[in-house]
């Protein structure tokens, strides 16, 4: 998948926030918080949840990367 994830992991891990907090606070599955490690889809009823959560825009979270470089 071309849309990456580490943008979260990265802001999660300057702000003390484990992936843990993350799930519990907004009712995330294990699931979903595998797939940011794997870049794997998710829904944007989750990046409308973590935008809504960490107060930042999608660009601050994710980033597309084209497959084809």
């Amino acid at each position: 998948m071309a849309i990456k994830f580490y943008k979260l992991i990265d802001l999660l891990n300057k702000r003390g926030i484990p992936k843990t907090k993350l799930r519990e606070d907004l009712k995330f599955g294990s699931n979903t918080i595998a797939k940011f490690a794997n870049n794997e889809t998710v829904s944007l009823e989750v990046i409308d949840k973590l935008c809504k959560y960490l107060d930042v825009q999608p660009g601050d979270i994710i980033e597309y990367i084209s497959e084809d470089n």
